[in-house]
């Protein structure tokens, strides 16, 4: 594993993004609303895009299944009645979202997280009970869709679970949208989040919080881990001393 020199000289550490590393980037950052020009959904806006998304897919009453592989899988926004480890083929992660609000602001924009085409995505699938599906995805809805046209819209897909493929619902990136940033390298994605935050968090925040997620499912992104790692890097080093200053008197 690639490892860095402690501060002191002393012996080579793993170069792991951890808690401490993040708390340098910490903030407290005011909630400055939606940006001048946004369009943000009414409860009335919510209601029919939830009903025309059942109503175009194989939902039939029963209960669903979401695909989780971000902060749904340390934070989900309904009662997950079972969890089932998945892939989801042709989709990866992949930071890519702009923000100006939540974990960036206009002066300071962060990335969000989410699924880009190509290769294959392991995650979870979640599963809503049939009594409270309605219930569920109206809170999923609002959380996961904010401006109009959303980031990130809800569709239909097919995850394979135990070789059986499963109707899923997941929130992926529109890459016609407008806050969508695609074609960045891990050098720039790590510039971005080891610099933003907004009131809820940084972006390296919520990179180290799905990390330790993925560890505990066992679940090893190979483009999150080297992310991470770049982002630890520049984290350790920034809290290191110059040569000059170490030989300043």
């Amino acid at each position: 594993m690639t490892s860095l020199r402690g501060a002191d000289g002393g012996r080579l550490r793993p170069l792991r993004l951890t808690p401490e590393l993040v708390s340098r980037i910490a903030r407290e950052v005011a909630d400055s609303g939606p940006p001048p020009g946004m369009v943000v959904h009414s409860d009335a806006d919510y209601e029919a895009s939830l009903e025309d998304f059942l109503a175009s897919g194989p939902w039939r009453g029963e209960g669903v299944w979401v695909f989780g592989y971000g902060s749904l899988l340390w934070n989900p926004a309904f009662d997950v009645a079972e969890q089932v480890a998945a892939v989801l083929p042709g989709w990866h992660r992949s930071f890519c979202i702009r923000l100006t609000r939540f974990r960036g602001t206009p002066d300071q924009p962060g990335l969000m997280m989410s699924l880009t085409p190509g290769g294959s995505c392991r995650g979870a699938l979640l599963r809503i009970d049939a009594p409270s599906v309605r219930s569920s995805l109206r809170k999923l809805w609002r959380r996961e869709m904010t401006v109009k046209p959303p980031n990130t819209p809800p569709r239909w897909v097919s995850a394979k679970a135990n070789g059986i493929d499963v109707r899923a619902i997941v929130f992926a990136a529109d890459r016609n949208g407008p806050n969508f940033v695609g074609g960045l390298t891990h050098e720039q994605i790590a510039d971005i989040l080891c610099k933003a935050a907004g009131h809820w968090g940084s972006g390296a925040d919520y990179l180290l919080q799905t990390i330790d997620q993925l560890e505990r499912l066992d679940i090893r992104d190979a483009n999150l881990w080297r992310l991470q790692q770049i982002v630890a890097r520049r984290l350790a080093e920034s809290a290191q001393p110059t040569a000059q200053a170490r030989h300043d008197p």
